[in-house]
Protein backbone atom coordinates (compact mmCIF):
# COMPACT_ATOMS: atom_id res chain seq x y z
CA UNK A 1 0.00 0.00 0.00
CA UNK A 2 1.58 3.67 -0.55
CA UNK A 3 2.42 5.96 1.78
CA UNK A 4 -0.02 8.68 2.89
CA UNK A 5 -0.04 11.73 1.76
CA UNK A 6 0.05 14.41 4.42
CA UNK A 7 -3.30 16.86 4.70
CA UNK A 8 -2.73 20.32 5.62
CA UNK A 9 -6.63 20.89 6.62
CA UNK A 10 -6.15 18.05 9.90
CA UNK A 11 -2.40 19.53 10.62
CA UNK A 12 -0.41 16.38 9.47
CA UNK A 13 2.75 16.49 9.91
CA UNK A 14 4.58 13.26 9.73
CA UNK A 15 7.33 12.13 12.10
CA UNK A 16 10.11 10.29 9.49
CA UNK A 17 13.00 9.95 12.13
CA UNK A 18 13.32 6.34 14.29
CA UNK A 19 15.32 8.24 16.79
CA UNK A 20 13.18 10.60 17.85
CA UNK A 21 10.06 8.12 17.38
CA UNK A 22 12.09 5.95 19.85
CA UNK A 23 12.69 8.78 22.30
CA UNK A 24 9.09 9.86 22.46
CA UNK A 25 7.64 6.53 23.01
CA UNK A 26 10.51 5.77 25.58
CA UNK A 27 9.50 9.30 27.45
CA UNK A 28 6.32 7.04 28.38
CA UNK A 29 6.30 5.79 31.81
CA UNK A 30 6.33 1.67 32.23
CA UNK A 31 4.71 -0.31 32.46
CA UNK A 32 2.30 1.91 30.63
CA UNK A 33 -0.59 -0.63 31.06
CA UNK A 34 -3.28 1.25 28.93
CA UNK A 35 -1.83 3.67 26.20
CA UNK A 36 -3.75 5.72 23.62
CA UNK A 37 -2.20 6.76 20.66
CA UNK A 38 -3.56 10.08 19.10
CA UNK A 39 -3.07 10.84 15.27
CA UNK A 40 -0.99 7.99 14.76
CA UNK A 41 -0.78 8.44 10.86
CA UNK A 42 1.50 6.24 9.01
CA UNK A 43 2.10 4.21 12.42
CA UNK A 44 6.03 5.65 13.13
CA UNK A 45 4.86 5.62 17.05
CA UNK A 46 2.96 2.72 16.71
CA UNK A 47 5.73 0.44 15.46
CA UNK A 48 7.67 1.09 18.85
CA UNK A 49 4.70 1.42 21.01
CA UNK A 50 3.17 -1.97 19.76
CA UNK A 51 6.72 -3.94 20.55
CA UNK A 52 6.32 -3.09 24.31
CA UNK A 53 5.49 -6.10 26.42
CA UNK A 54 1.84 -6.31 27.75
CA UNK A 55 0.60 -3.22 26.67
CA UNK A 56 -3.08 -2.21 25.81
CA UNK A 57 -2.46 0.02 22.73
CA UNK A 58 -5.59 1.71 21.09
CA UNK A 59 -5.03 4.14 18.30
CA UNK A 60 -7.71 7.01 17.35
CA UNK A 61 -7.25 8.61 13.44
CA UNK A 62 -9.50 10.71 12.11
CA UNK A 63 -7.83 10.55 8.64
CA UNK A 64 -9.67 7.54 6.48
CA UNK A 65 -6.56 7.06 4.24
CA UNK A 66 -4.41 6.48 7.75
CA UNK A 67 -6.86 4.08 9.20
CA UNK A 68 -6.76 2.37 6.13
CA UNK A 69 -2.76 2.30 6.01
CA UNK A 70 -2.94 0.99 9.82
CA UNK A 71 -5.15 -1.88 9.38
CA UNK A 72 -3.34 -3.02 6.31
CA UNK A 73 0.41 -2.61 8.15
CA UNK A 74 -0.83 -3.16 11.85
CA UNK A 75 -3.79 -6.04 11.10
CA UNK A 76 -2.97 -7.37 15.22
CA UNK A 77 -4.15 -3.75 16.30
CA UNK A 78 -7.15 -3.65 13.58
CA UNK A 79 -9.58 -4.35 16.29
CA UNK A 80 -8.08 -1.34 18.84
CA UNK A 81 -7.91 1.17 15.76
CA UNK A 82 -10.95 4.07 16.33
CA UNK A 83 -12.09 6.18 12.98
CA UNK A 84 -13.01 9.16 15.17
CA UNK A 85 -12.47 12.60 16.02
CA UNK A 86 -10.13 12.42 19.56
CA UNK A 87 -11.90 15.87 20.21
CA UNK A 88 -15.41 14.16 19.93
CA UNK A 89 -14.57 10.71 22.08
CA UNK A 90 -16.40 9.52 25.02
CA UNK A 91 -13.17 8.48 25.97
CA UNK A 92 -15.58 6.76 29.23
CA UNK A 93 -17.02 4.58 26.69
CA UNK A 94 -13.64 3.02 25.74
CA UNK A 95 -11.88 3.25 28.79
CA UNK A 96 -13.43 1.71 32.34
CA UNK A 97 -10.68 2.47 33.74
CA UNK A 98 -6.83 4.93 33.98
CA UNK A 99 -5.01 4.74 30.68
CA UNK A 100 -2.00 7.05 29.28
CA UNK A 101 -2.42 9.10 26.20
CA UNK A 102 0.64 9.10 23.32
CA UNK A 103 1.48 11.23 20.18
CA UNK A 104 2.71 13.38 17.85
CA UNK A 105 -0.25 15.74 18.31
CA UNK A 106 -2.11 17.36 15.27
CA UNK A 107 -0.83 20.63 15.16
CA UNK A 108 -3.93 22.68 14.64
CA UNK A 109 -5.98 21.05 17.81
CA UNK A 110 -3.08 20.36 20.21
CA UNK A 111 -4.24 23.32 22.90
CA UNK A 112 -7.87 21.24 22.32
CA UNK A 113 -6.81 17.35 23.16
CA UNK A 114 -5.10 18.74 26.28
CA UNK A 115 -8.59 20.59 27.59
CA UNK A 116 -9.90 16.93 26.40
CA UNK A 117 -7.53 15.53 28.95
CA UNK A 118 -8.65 17.77 32.16
CA UNK A 119 -12.57 16.45 31.20
CA UNK A 120 -10.85 13.20 31.85
CA UNK A 121 -8.28 14.00 34.38
CA UNK A 122 -9.29 11.31 37.05
CA UNK A 123 -8.86 8.66 33.75
CA UNK A 124 -5.93 9.65 32.56
CA UNK A 125 -2.18 9.34 34.71
CA UNK A 126 0.43 10.58 31.51
CA UNK A 127 -0.17 12.29 28.54
CA UNK A 128 3.35 12.40 26.35
CA UNK A 129 3.57 13.94 23.16
CA UNK A 130 4.72 16.08 20.47
CA UNK A 131 3.47 19.59 19.70
CA UNK A 132 4.73 23.18 18.70
CA UNK A 133 7.36 24.33 20.40
CA UNK A 134 5.27 27.66 21.17
CA UNK A 135 2.57 25.47 22.71
CA UNK A 136 5.32 23.32 24.85
CA UNK A 137 6.62 26.05 26.20
CA UNK A 138 3.13 27.69 26.99
CA UNK A 139 2.28 24.31 28.86
CA UNK A 140 4.78 23.88 30.77
CA UNK A 141 5.88 27.07 31.84
CA UNK A 142 5.73 28.31 35.39
CA UNK A 143 4.42 31.77 36.83
CA UNK A 144 6.88 34.77 36.17
CA UNK A 145 7.25 33.32 32.66
CA UNK A 146 5.77 35.15 29.34
CA UNK A 147 4.73 31.74 27.57
CA UNK A 148 2.45 31.07 30.81
CA UNK A 149 -0.98 31.38 30.40
CA UNK A 150 -4.39 29.68 30.67
CA UNK A 151 -4.04 26.13 29.88
CA UNK A 152 -0.57 26.29 31.67
CA UNK A 153 -2.64 26.76 35.34
CA UNK A 154 -5.49 24.89 34.64
CA UNK A 155 -3.04 21.70 33.69
CA UNK A 156 -0.30 22.29 36.55
CA UNK A 157 -3.52 22.32 39.01
CA UNK A 158 -3.88 19.16 37.97
CA UNK A 159 -0.60 17.44 36.38
CA UNK A 160 2.77 17.85 37.18
CA UNK A 161 4.84 19.00 33.77
CA UNK A 162 8.17 18.30 32.04
CA UNK A 163 9.40 19.96 29.00
CA UNK A 164 11.58 16.97 27.95
CA UNK A 165 13.52 18.24 24.09
CA UNK A 166 12.95 19.94 21.47
CA UNK A 167 12.65 18.82 18.15
CA UNK A 168 14.15 20.42 14.65
CA UNK A 169 11.63 21.20 11.48
CA UNK A 170 13.85 18.49 8.89
CA UNK A 171 12.20 15.48 10.38
CA UNK A 172 9.02 15.92 9.49
CA UNK A 173 7.28 15.54 6.13
CA UNK A 174 6.27 18.00 5.22
CA UNK A 175 8.62 20.45 7.84
CA UNK A 176 6.66 22.80 9.93
CA UNK A 177 7.61 26.22 9.69
CA UNK A 178 8.44 25.99 13.79
CA UNK A 179 10.33 23.29 15.69
CA UNK A 180 8.46 21.01 17.68
CA UNK A 181 8.52 20.32 21.70
CA UNK A 182 8.20 17.08 23.36
CA UNK A 183 6.55 16.96 26.53
CA UNK A 184 5.17 15.11 29.22
CA UNK A 185 2.46 15.62 32.04
CA UNK A 186 2.21 13.57 35.08
CA UNK A 187 -1.27 13.14 37.49
CA UNK A 188 -0.50 14.85 40.55
CA UNK A 189 -2.29 13.15 44.00
CA UNK A 190 -4.98 16.62 44.09
CA UNK A 191 -8.28 15.66 44.02
CA UNK A 192 -9.86 18.92 45.44
CA UNK A 193 -7.88 21.92 44.28
CA UNK A 194 -10.16 23.98 47.37
CA UNK A 195 -12.40 26.09 45.43
CA UNK A 196 -15.52 26.14 42.83
CA UNK A 197 -13.95 24.75 39.46
CA UNK A 198 -16.20 26.75 37.34
CA UNK A 199 -15.36 30.09 39.35
CA UNK A 200 -11.73 28.76 39.11
CA UNK A 201 -11.61 28.24 35.38
CA UNK A 202 -13.49 32.14 34.45
CA UNK A 203 -11.39 33.90 36.67
CA UNK A 204 -7.87 32.03 35.35
CA UNK A 205 -9.40 32.65 32.05
CA UNK A 206 -10.55 36.46 32.81
CA UNK A 207 -7.48 37.87 34.19
CA UNK A 208 -5.03 36.10 31.56
CA UNK A 209 -7.56 37.61 28.36
CA UNK A 210 -6.27 40.77 29.84
CA UNK A 211 -2.96 40.24 30.99
CA UNK A 212 -1.50 43.09 30.67
CA UNK A 213 -3.64 44.78 33.36
CA UNK A 214 -2.90 44.29 37.14
CA UNK A 215 -5.39 41.64 38.85
CA UNK A 216 -7.76 44.90 40.26
CA UNK A 217 -8.43 45.55 36.63
CA UNK A 218 -8.74 42.67 34.97
CA UNK A 219 -11.17 41.10 37.62
CA UNK A 220 -13.31 44.54 38.12
CA UNK A 221 -16.38 43.12 37.20
CA UNK A 222 -16.25 40.14 40.01
CA UNK A 223 -17.05 43.35 42.43
CA UNK A 224 -14.03 41.57 44.94
CA UNK A 225 -14.23 43.26 48.66
CA UNK A 226 -11.01 44.49 48.62
CA UNK A 227 -10.45 45.93 52.25
CA UNK A 228 -8.40 43.48 53.35
CA UNK A 229 -4.34 44.21 52.84
CA UNK A 230 -3.49 40.79 51.84
CA UNK A 231 -6.06 40.92 48.98
CA UNK A 232 -4.72 44.21 47.56
CA UNK A 233 -1.89 43.05 47.13
CA UNK A 234 -2.78 40.10 45.41
CA UNK A 235 -4.83 42.01 43.45
CA UNK A 236 -2.11 44.27 42.49
CA UNK A 237 -0.05 41.69 40.60
CA UNK A 238 -0.67 40.27 37.00
CA UNK A 239 -1.84 37.28 36.17
CA UNK A 240 1.29 35.51 34.96
CA UNK A 241 2.80 36.29 38.79
CA UNK A 242 0.14 33.71 40.41
CA UNK A 243 0.65 29.95 40.82
CA UNK A 244 -2.14 27.27 40.66
CA UNK A 245 -2.14 27.70 44.66
CA UNK A 246 -2.31 32.19 45.07
CA UNK A 247 -5.33 31.52 41.70
CA UNK A 248 -7.67 29.07 43.91
CA UNK A 249 -6.85 31.42 46.52
CA UNK A 250 -8.32 34.27 44.13
CA UNK A 251 -10.90 32.79 43.35
CA UNK A 252 -11.73 31.70 47.21
CA UNK A 253 -11.95 35.24 47.54
CA UNK A 254 -13.66 36.03 44.64
CA UNK A 255 -16.93 33.55 45.56
CA UNK A 256 -16.44 35.58 48.95
CA UNK A 257 -17.73 38.62 47.03
CA UNK A 258 -20.32 37.34 45.12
Amino acid sequence: MRRVKPKKYLGQHFLNDQHIAMRIVESLPVPPFKVLEIGPGMGVLTEHLSKIPDIDLSLVELDTESVDYLNVHYPALSSKIISADFLKMDLSEYFSGKFSIIGNFPYNISSQIFFKVLEHRNQVKYITGMVQREVGKRLTSGPGNKDYGILSVLMQAWYHPEYLFTVDEHVFNPPPKVKSAVIRFTRNDVTDIGCDEKLFLKVVKTAFNQRRKTLRNSLKTFGIDASEPHTQALLQKRPEQLGVEEFVELTNIVAASL
